[in-house]
């Protein structure tokens, strides 16, 4: 099997509707800033199976919209295949951690980094909290952390 030329990110929180299709949208548009695309598949999903199909939460919608940043997005669930495709699957809080790592121990061959997004804050913050029962501010907050963390990112792994 030939080696992929494309880096896979696949950026995964709880539900898929908040913070993962806000970081997912982010690290998209730095990609095609830097004239990147070529090089990476960049997806994001979920750890649970609620929102399956559903698009991203209007208060997210708003705020990348507010960026100039548009997505269609539908939530999915995460499959053992992401985990055998995928170098880096990052997400948003420990429970999404311990999901993951307990997901990729049943997969045979899981050759994804698993880690938290905010892992490569430059702000230090390593956690993304869920804005779900927040307000747009909230949203406002997970958006500048993806897109510290997605800049970081893109810097170590470009």
């Amino acid at each position: 099997v030939a080696k992929s030329l494309k880096n896979h990110l696949n950026l995964v929180s709880i539900g898929n509707i908040c913070r993962s299709p806000i970081a997912e949208a982010v690290f998209r548009k730095l990609v095609t800033e830097e004239k990147l695309e070529h090089k990476w598949r960049t997806d994001s999903a979920a750890v649970s199976d609620w929102n399956v199909g559903r698009s991203p939460d209007s208060r997210a919608l708003s705020c990348l919209r507010n960026h100039g940043i548009e997505t269609a997005h539908k939530a999915r669930q995460i499959t053992k295949e992401d985990f055998q495709t995928f170098d880096h699957i990052l997400c948003m809080d420990e429970s999404n951690l311990r999901d993951l790592n307990r997901k990729s121990n049943q997969v045979k061959d899981c050759k994804a980094k698993i880690e938290l997004l905010g892992t490569y804050d430059p702000q230090k913050q390593l956690i993304i909290e869920d804005p779900y029962y927040g307000n747009e501010k909230d949203f406002e907050t997970v958006y500048e952390q993806c897109l510290r963390c997605c800049k970081a990112f893109l810097e170590k792994y470009h």
